[in-house]
C-alpha cells in the first residue's frame, strides 16, 4: 500500500460569458446593474474576472473545488489588507447561486496595475526584494484561527509530497527530454526536509500573474485564492519562474530563506514545471515548452540548495 497522500483531484471547470454576470448583477446588486460589464484580457484558471465598470471587478469560481475559497477571502483578506504594506484585493459584495451559476461569487475593488508578466520592471533586484518584503510582512499577520492546507487551496502549505505523484508522472511521460537523474535528485531533496515550524500566512500563488506593476515597481498583489497558514515554502516557487542571479539572491536574502525551506521551495517550481512541460509536450506546444524548459534549467542551474546565498 503507497504511503503517499492521495492525488489532487481535477476540478470540472465551467464558464460563463459577459451576459450572465450582467444578470447576476443586476438581481443582486441592482444599484451596479448599469455599469458596464466586460471581460479582462487574461481571466485566469480558478475565477473568470469580469470589469464592472471602471471601478470594481467580479470574480466567479470556475468549479465547485475553487468556490471553497469565496468565503475564506471574503472573512480574511480585509484583515490581511490592513497589515501588508501594499494594496490586496478587498472584497466589496458576496454574490449566490443564481443565473444558471453554482457557486457564490465575488465583487471586488479594481486594483489599477500591469501584470508582471507583461510589465515593464526598472530594477527586477528591488523588485525581488520588495516581493519578498511583502511576504515578510504576510507571514507576521497573526495567523490564529486561518485556514490550514486543504482542498480549498489544493493542500498549499502542507506536504509537497501530496503532489510528488505527479511530478514522477511528469519525469516518466517526459523521459529523454529532460534530464531525469537530475530532475528525480532535486525532486528528492524537496521532499526529505519536513517542515516543523509554527503555522504562517502563505499566498500560495506568488506568480508573474498576479503581482501588479506601476511605474516600473511592484505595486499589488492579487489572487488569493490558494492562501492559508502552514508552510510558507510554496512562495518561493518564483525565485526560479521569474528570478534569476542577483534577484534570486535579495529575494532569498530578503525572506530569510534556510536549506531546508529554499529546498523545498524548489521542489514545488519543479512540480509546476514538469506538469507544464509534460501537458505542453503532449499538446504539441512548443512556446509553453521552450518557458518550461528554460524555467527548468533555471532549477537545475541553481547552486544555492543549500547552506546561505552566495
Amino acid at each position: 500500500m503507497s504511503s503517499e497522500p492521495d492525488p489532487v483531484p481535477m476540478p470540472d471547470r465551467r464558464l460563463v460569458g459577459p451576459d450572465v454576470v450582467r444578470r447576476l448583477i443586476a438581481t443582486q446588486f441592482p444599484q451596479w446593474a448599469a455599469l458596464p460589464v466586460r471581460p479582462v484580457p487574461v481571466s485566469g484558471w480558478d475565477n473568470q474576472t469580469f470589469r464592472l465598470g471602471d471601478t470594481m471587478s467580479v470574480r466567479l469560481p470556475t468549479a465547485a473545488e475553487y468556490a471553497l475559497a469565496v468565503a475564506k477571502e471574503h472573512h480574511w483578506l480585509p484583515v490581511i489588507a490592513e497589515q501588508v504594506p501594499l494594496p490586496v484585493p478587498v472584497p466589496l459584495a458576496q454574490g449566490e447561486p443564481a443565473e444558471g451559476f453554482r457557486f457564490t461569487w465575488s465583487v471586488y475593488a479594481w486594483i489599477d496595475g500591469t501584470p508582471a508578466r507583461t510589465a515593464a520592471i526598472g530594477d527586477r533586484t528591488a523588485f525581488a526584494a520588495d516581493v519578498a518584503g511583502f511576504l515578510v510582512a504576510l507571514r507576521q499577520v497573526d495567523a490564529t484561527g486561518g485556514p490550514a492546507p486543504g482542498l480549498h487551496n489544493w493542500f498549499r502549505g502542507g506536504p509537497l509530497s501530496r503532489y510528488a505523484p505527479a511530478a514522477r508522472q511528469a519525469i516518466g511521460t517526459l523521459g529523454d527530454r529532460i534530464p531525469r537523474e537530475q530532475v528525480t535528485a532535486v525532486l528528492q531533496a524537496a521532499l526529505e526536509p519536513t517542515w516543523d515550524g509554527r503555522p504562517v500566512w502563505f499566498h500560495g500563488d506568488i506568480a508573474d500573474g498576479n503581482l501588479l506593476v506601476r511605474d516600473g515597481t511592484l505595486a499589488a498583489v492579487i489572487d488569493f485564492g490558494t492562501c492559508g497558514v502552514g508552510d510558507p515554502a510554496c512562495d518561493l516557487a518564483i525565485a526560479w519562474t521569474m528570478l534569476t542571479g542577483e534577484s534570486r539572491a535579495a529575494f532569498r536574502d530578503r525572506l530569510g530563506a534556510d536549506a531546508a525551506t529554499w529546498a523545498r521551495g524548489r521542489g514545488w517550481a519543479l512540480w509546476k514545471a514538469l506538469i507544464l512541460l509534460a501537458g505542453a509536450v503532449g499538446d504539441d506546444d512548443p512556446a509553453e515548452a521552450v518557458e518550461q524548459n528554460r524555467i527548468l534549467a533555471e532549477i537545475l542551474g541553481d547552486r544555492q540548495v543549500t547552506g546561505s546565498p552566495s
